[in-house]
């Protein structure tokens, strides 16, 4: 079905049927996205404040048949918040004036909070409750919440407590005819039919808009500790992990895999983010655990490293002896995406592959890439839950300019063997439209099939942020 375009006459009536304020002129920086790969186009911008606005909002672009882009903090890095030139200008749904934390119930360990509210904000209220919501990473002081479902988004701490539709126990969310769905349960159980809940966590506002949600709580672990160590290869990088999870258990909540690349890039670009040692290593792991009362994270730390090194595992370490420490040892890791941008990448990668072929998918990416040119490759991420970033860069003296016209040959090579190796090529960023011909060339068939079904049943007017995830026909 053609799409129409947001344009005056449109935005006069349903302006007419919101308060005063709620419609205004579009910004710059709705239309922008992080990478700078596209430019969006519209003209009008909705800010509603309750979800009866925004259920009013979505009747009337699915009577006018109006495309509709739910638009979150912006951080996005697949092009889902952008809708490109060249399609009917739609109208961007911004949720930031819907910012409220509803309710903290902390004996039920649940805030509910609307979808508006920003990530640190949400972390800061559960913290005031002596509770953690336990969701973080790099745009955590940007990312609203609603974005962060829609995405579901990943982070560093999958490795302990899940991705985001791990922490959600209830929705609210309208649908694109206006339907308000009132799923705000706080219940850990609930078995009354289809799970709506998990259909639009991670749905990317192709299927409603997600409004607010109760949000899981996880107790603050009563000592933290973090430690840099050395490894010999990423292979054992994956042997420490297990070691690390044999002795800790669920008490390890991150571990990050850190390549000497990216030490060279913050070297040259972040200079002021302390290199933690004298002699950037190959390869290192960055490891937080968070353990109950009576258990000293140091010394489960001090155990780790010393049967890791009898066993060769590693060849030096370093354990913070104090917050600030910590903090230090973590700004190398949340700062390497930031020297990466700096530097340019030619094609930037956010896959996923089980955890025992990480060191075999590692290795065999450097020689199918090899094979393409002389290029500099930056690999590091969560290996913990299995996510990658794996960025290849031109080699100095030259610029990803140069590269261009190899950009998709480089995709599709690396993520042909992504696929081979029983991986995924979205692991926690999604598909947006950045992505939408690798779910076409490597998603099961019967499972594209069911989505274009759900699409089909729930939007049949394809309002709702047309071209994401699937493509628009």
């Amino acid at each position: 079905m053609t799409l129409a375009a947001a344009d005056d006459a449109f935005a006069a009536d349903l302006a007419a049927q919101l308060p005063a304020d709620t419609l205004r002129a579009t910004e710059p920086r709705y239309l922008e996205e992080p990478r700078g790969r596209w430019t969006g186009t519209s003209r009008h911008l909705a800010l509603p404040r309750t979800a009866e606005e925004v259920a009013t909002i979505l009747r009337a672009c699915n009577a006018a048949q109006v495309g509709v882009i739910p638009y979150g903090g912006g951080t996005g890095l697949v092009g889902g918040q952008i809708a490109p030139q060249g399609m009917p200008e739609p109208l961007i749904l911004s949720l930031e004036r819907m910012n409220a934390i509803r309710g903290v119930f902390t004996e039920e360990n649940v805030l509910i909070a609307e979808a508006g509210v920003i990530l640190a904000d949400v972390q800061t209220a559960a913290a005031d409750v002596d509770r953690l919501f336990p969701l973080s990473l790099a745009s955590e002081g940007s990312a609203r919440i609603g974005g962060l479902l829609g995405t579901n988004a990943g982070g560093v701490n999958v490795l302990r407590y899940g991705n985001t539709r791990d922490l959600v126990l209830g929705l609210e969310a309208v649908l694109p005819d206006g339907q308000i769905w009132h799923g705000l349960k706080r219940l850990r159980k609930d078995n009354t039919g289809y799970d709506l809940r998990h259909l639009l966590i991670g749905a990317e506002g192709t299927l409603g808009v997600i409004t607010a949600a109760a949000l899981k709580l996880s107790p603050i672990p009563a000592g933290r500790g973090t430690a840099l160590m050395v490894v010999e290869s990423p292979t054992a990088a994956l042997k420490l992990l297990s070691m690390a999870r044999s002795q800790m258990g669920e008490g390890v909540s991150a571990f990050e895999l850190m390549s000497r690349m990216g030490l060279d890039f913050l070297a040259e670009k972040v200079p002021e983010v302390r290199q933690p040692f004298a002699e950037r290593p190959e390869w290192m792991v960055l490891i937080d655990v968070g353990l109950a009362r009576g258990l000293d994270p140091s010394e489960a730390l001090e155990t780790l490293f010393g049967e890791a090194l009898e066993a060769g595992l590693v060849s030096d370490g370093l354990i913070a002896q104090s917050e600030a420490q910590a903090d230090d040892f973590w700004q190398v890791r949340e700062r390497t995406p930031e020297a990466n941008r700096m530097i340019g990448a030619v094609s930037s990668h956010d896959i996923s592959v089980p955890l025992s072929a990480i060191p075999d998918f590692i290795a065999k990416g450097y020689e199918v890439i090899g094979a393409l040119g002389d290029f500099r490759i930056n690999c590091f991420g969560h290996m913990g839950d299995g996510n990658l970033h794996y960025n290849i860069f031109s080699a100095p003296g030259r610029n990803r300019a140069d590269h261009d016209n190899q950009r998709d040959e480089i995709k599709r090579t690396l993520h042909d063997l992504c696929h081979e190796m029983g991986g995924s090529v979205s692991a926690e960023h999604g598909i947006g439209r950045l992505k939408v011909g690798d779910l076409e060339r490597y998603g099961d068939p019967a499972k594209l099939s069911a989505m274009r079904a759900i699409k089909a049943a729930l939007d049949p007017s394809g309002i709702m942020n047309p071209g994401a995830v699937l493509r628009t026909v």
